[in-house]
């Protein structure tokens, strides 16, 4: 069946932002005996679990035939084409400390290829979406990366593991250099958001290791629809389950990824 990806992006606009008005109202409410520890240092809450309840339930009326990847293993159908990619709270650390930076995601997977993500900042109430073919929008502008061509110049976005160390001796040499030779470093707490800045030019670049798909399904394709080059480490294609990404302007990306793959071998 062909699916008419503009119609169903916008369906999954009014969704995502249907789900971060719930999660937003139950900001104060959770208390510490409603989070859970899945693993060292992942936290759940009935927040996260209830906003992927929705989403799937929802999504699947939109696509019946697709399956789910998500976060919290509401379903565990698995499509024969399609599959959406769903984080229902990337950021949920900053949300249950109060921090007012945290998204939801969705993506969705035609066989091997993401076609359509949305990416809702809930506290600023940004929308940013995209699908085949389409330019990258943010509440319906269209957006596209930076043009920043000297590292001198860029302010460049990252994350930090929470239990995968192996690359985090390199991780801080890299850190040191970038301190020392752009304008900045930011770790915000959620990649999702982190892609769709630097798709709309916030950022000029963006990496993190450690990541799972639905953190980086949606904002990276966003980004690739508003013009970054995607990457793993090694200069690669497998960000979006190798668990590795880089996002980067053109204008950059050789002066960047260059200083990246020499400090992260």
């Amino acid at each position: 069946m062909k699916i008419s990806l503009d119609l169903l992006c916008h369906d999954v606009v009014e969704l995502c932002r249907e789900v971060g008005l719930f999660i937003k109202m139950e900001e104060h409410k959770v208390v510490q005996a409603d989070v859970e520890t899945k693993s060292k240092n992942s936290l759940v809450s009935y927040v996260d679990k209830t906003a992927e309840e929705k989403l799937v339930k929802d999504l699947a009326l939109f696509l019946p035939e697709a399956g789910f990847i998500a976060e919290e293993g509401t379903s565990d159908k698995v499509g024969d084409v399609y599959n959406w990619i769903i984080d229902p709270l990337d950021g949920t650390t900053n949300f249950l400390h109060g921090v007012p930076t945290y998204s939801v995601s969705v993506a969705l997977k035609q066989n091997d290829k993401i076609v359509l993500g949305v990416v809702y900042e809930v506290n600023r109430d940004e929308c940013f979406y995209a699908w085949e073919g389409s330019n990258a929008f943010l509440n319906g502008d269209t957006i596209k990366v930076s043009s920043t061509s000297k590292l001198a110049d860029s302010l460049i976005a990252t994350g930090f593991p929470y239990y995968d160390y192996k690359h985090l001796d390199n991780y801080f040499e890299l850190l040191k250099e970038l301190a020392k030779n752009t304008r900045g470093v930011r770790r915000i707490g959620s990649a999702a958001v982190d892609l769709v800045y630097m798709a709309c030019g916030r950022f000029d670049a963006f990496f993190e290791y450690s990541l799972h798909a639905w953190d980086v399904a949606a904002g990276a394709f966003i980004a690739q629809q508003a013009g970054a080059a995607i990457e793993d480490f090694k200069g690669g294609d497998n960000w979006l389950f190798g668990k590795e990404i880089v996002a980067v302007n053109p204008s950059l990306k050789n002066e960047f990824t260059r200083l990246l793959q020499a400090k992260l071998k």
